[in-house]
């Protein structure tokens, strides 16, 4: 092909009795695929233009697996495999990063971030929540709701119990990628399409949303919505809040930066420069009257929280007498990284 591929994927996954897709599993996603491999898998999956989820066959997924055998081996191997599937196959083919169009695509994009191949934010998913069926997910995997008291009762008549772990459009993560070097306490409470980069540590509490997570290495006590995505070295206390605004287009983007802590409770609604500290219980959003304060606590002006957005080496808390949001100078913080900075 002429024009490169902005991503393809051979996946396998579940459909209702209507042949509606409710899930699929893609285990070797491609971003940016190489023009000699595009050129060889268009023609056999009848590949056209523009966005595309196609119906797989298994004759298709044998003549791709030779046809790749020098181009990729491990997408050959992989192909090999799906050959010989018992369930539906899809090759989702994306031009461009656009708009969503359809649930095998938007599985794609989730496991693109999870895969860590994109990091949050940098992809379009505008239209995702009407393209992800809400779907019980279950100890004999994704089963359509309207289909799921049949089901039950199916599984009782042959004496065995279907668990139902979730109703949701979401599934979690690890039931579809495992990234490597990370510790993650509660997998239910991670959701495909979320970041955990290498060396993060999600504790019991920990949630992580999709188009959010952490660049790693870090520790996750707390909850990371969609939109957030929290730097290195950046330690999210029990049960705090970081709350963000999932972006299609131009909307807010919460970040945090490297080094920072955000205490129980606590939470944040602007980002973070480096090394900024959130007292525990102390919700900063963009609009909260923060008074500034010199090195002998003295006020120096006030201003909203939205002024102080992307600061480095900042420290958040709330006056116990008088109630006051306060902001000042984080001196350890400066400290330690002019000690580092001379060391290097």
């Amino acid at each position: 092909m002429s024009t490169p591929l902005f991503s393809i994927a051979f996946g396998v996954g579940t459909q209702n009795r209507q042949n509606a897709w409710l899930e699929v599993f893609y285990a070797q996603p491609l971003l940016k695929p190489s023009a000699e491999l595009a050129a060889a898998v268009t023609p056999i999956i009848g590949y056209s233009s523009g966005n595309q989820a196609l119906t797989l066959s298994s004759q298709q997924a044998s003549d791709l697996a030779a046809a790749l055998k020098t181009i990729d081996p491990q997408q050959a191997a992989l192909l090999t495999r799906l050959a010989e599937s018992q369930k539906p196959l899809v090759a989702t083919v994306l031009a461009e990063d656009v708009a969503l169009t359809s649930t095998p695509e938007a599985y794609l994009k989730l496991h693109l971030i999870s895969h860590r191949l994109v990091k949050p934010h940098g992809l379009n998913l505008t239209g995702i929540f009407p393209l992800l069926p809400n779907v019980a997910w279950t100890s004999q995997g994704a089963i359509d709701l309207a289909e799921l008291a049949e089901r039950q009762l199916e599984a009782r008549l042959k004496g065995k119990l279907l668990e139902v772990f979730s109703v949701d459009k979401f599934p979690k993560m690890t039931d579809y990628v495992v990234p490597a070097g990370v510790r993650i306490a509660d997998s239910s409470r991670i959701r495909l399409g979320a970041y955990i980069g290498e060396g993060t540590t999600v504790m019991h509490e920990g949630f992580v949303n999709f188009n959010a997570g952490t660049e790693g290495p870090g520790m996750i006590e707390g909850r990371v919505s969609a939109g957030v995505f929290v730097g290195k070295g950046s330690d999210l206390g029990g049960g705090c809040s970081t709350m963000g605004t999932l972006s299609g287009g131009g909307n807010i983007i919460i970040s945090v930066g490297e080094g920072c802590l955000i205490g129980a409770n606590a939470g944040i609604g602007i980002p973070l420069g480096d090394r900024n500290i959130v007292e525990a219980g102390l919700y900063v959003t963009a609009g909260i009257k923060i008074a500034l304060l010199d090195d002998q606590n003295n006020l120096v002006k006030v201003v909203k929280g939205r002024d102080l957005a992307g600061q480095p080496d900042l420290l958040f808390r709330r006056n116990s007498q008088s109630g006051a949001v306060e902001c000042k100078t984080n001196k350890t913080a400066i400290e330690l990284n002019e000690a580092l900075h001379a060391h290097n």
